[in-house]
C-alpha cells in the first residue's frame, strides 16, 4: 500500500528555478489543484519574473511570491527558505555545449549550487526537497550530465547528515521534455520552411515526457519518498527520424552527424544500478546502496542483475502519427 497522501495545501512550497518551462507548469498545475499555502518562485532573472507575474499575480493568486535569487549564493538561499516546508529544486544551467566552452560556470550553479540548497533546507528545517535531474547524469559523457550526476549523488547522500533536523532529499530523474526550452519540435518546425530538416543520426533515439507529465511525476514522488530515492518514470521513447517526418514528412532530411557530447541513445537506469533499483508498474526507484536491504518495497520487484533501461531498449514506442499528435499540441 502506497503512502498517505502528502498535500500542499497548508504548506510553503518553494521551486527554485521556477520561471522555466518546468516551473511555469508546476505553478499552473498546483493553483489548479491544491494551492499551498505560500507558493515561493526563486529565480535570477527580474524580467522573466515580471512576465511570471502578468500570468500568476498576488492579487489573483494570494498565496505567490516572486523572490530574486541564484542559488550560487548561500545566504540568500538561507533567507529565501525561512519558514519554507517543501523545496523542487529546478534551477540548472542546461545547454550542452554553453557547458562545454564554459565548464567552471555550469560546476558553481549544478554542483556547488546544489549543496547550497542542501545546506539552507537542512539549516532550515525545510521538510522535503526533490531535485530534477536528467537521462543526461546516467553515464554521462558531456559536462552537463557530469555535473548533474554529482548533484544526484550530493541530495541522496545529504540524507546521511540531515540529523536532528530531519529533511528528507530525493531526486527525480526523467528524459527530454517536450514543450521545454530546446526543445527539437520548434527547430523542426522553423527549419520546416527550408525543405530539409538536419538529423544528427537515423538511429538516435531518445526518452519523451511532457510537461504536464513531469509535473504530476514530481507531486506523486513527494508523496512516495522516504529520502534517498532517485525516481525514474517509464515514459514512451521516440525516433529521430519519426519525429522529423511526423513533424514534415514533405522534408528532406540531412544527417549531419552525432555532435560532441551527445549520445545516440539515453539511459536512465544504468547496469552498474541495476542492483540497487526496484521495479514499479510506471517507475523505477534507485536506492542507494546502503539503504537497499532495509527498504520497504510496497510491492516493488528488484531489477534482475544486468538490466538496463535506456531509449533503445524500451518496451513503449511513439509512433508517428502520435508524435504529430503531441507535436501540434506544442506548437
Amino acid at each position: 500500500m502506497e503512502k498517505k497522501s502528502y498535500p500542499l495545501k497548508d504548506k510553503v512550497v518553494m521551486v527554485t528555478g521556477g520561471t522555466g518551462s518546468f516551473g511555469k507548469q508546476f505553478v499552473q498545475t498546483v493553483l489548479q489543484r491544491q494551492p499551498p499555502r505560500k507558493l515561493i518562485i526563486f529565480s535570477r532573472d527580474e524580467l522573466k519574473q515580471f512576465d511570471m507575474q502578468q500570468k500568476f499575480n498576488e492579487q489573483q493568486y494570494p498565496c505567490m511570491r516572486y523572490f530574486i535569487g541564484d542559488v550560487r549564493d548561500r545566504d540568500r538561499l538561507y533567507r529565501a527558505m525561512d519558514g519554507v516546508d517543501l523545496v523542487i529544486h529546478a534551477a540548472a544551467l542546461k545547454q550542452v555545449p554553453t557547458a562545454e566552452y564554459n565548464p567552471i560556470e555550469v560546476i558553481k550553479t549544478n554542483v556547488l549550487g546544489a549543496a547550497n540548497i542542501i545546506d539552507a533546507a537542512i539549516d532550515r528545517n525545510v521538510q522535503r526537497v526533490i531535485a530534477l535531474s536528467t537521462d543526461k547524469a546516467a553515464n554521462p559523457i558531456n559536462l552537463y550530465g557530469a555535473t548533474k550526476l554529482c548533484s544526484d549523488k550530493l541530495f541522496v547522500s545529504a540524507n546521511g547528515y540531515s540529523g536532528h533536523h530531519g529533511t528528507k532529499f530525493s531526486v527525480v530523474r526523467y528524459g527530454n521534455v517536450m514543450g521545454s526550452r530546446g526543445s527539437v519540435i520548434p527547430f523542426f518546425q522553423q527549419m520546416r520552411a527550408s525543405g530539409v530538416l538536419p538529423v544528427t543520426d537515423p538511429k538516435m533515439t531518445r526518452f519523451w515526457i511532457t510537461l504536464e507529465q513531469a509535473v504530476h511525476f514530481v507531486l506523486r514522488c513527494l508523496e512516495r519518498m522516504h529520502g534517498g530515492e532517485i525516481f525514474v518514470p517509464k515514459i514512451p521513447s521516440m525516433n529521430i527520424v519519426d519525429l522529423a517526418r511526423a513533424i514534415a514528412p514533405e522534408c528532406r532530411i540531412d544527417v549531419v552527424g552525432v555532435r560532441p557530447g551527445e549520445k545516440l541513445h539515453e539511459t536512465m537506469v544504468p547496469e552498474d544500478d541495476a542492483r540497487n533499483t526496484i521495479e514499479y508498474d510506471d517507475y523505477f526507484v534507485i536506492r542507494a546502496p546502503a539503504a537497499n536491504g532495509s527498504v520497504n518495497r510496497n510491492g516493488g520487484r528488484p531489477c534482475p542483475a544486468g538490466f538496463r533501461y535506456s531509449s533503445d531498449n524500451n518496451s513503449s514506442w511513439l509512433t508517428v502519427a502520435e508524435l504529430q499528435r503531441l507535436a501540434a499540441s506544442d506548437e
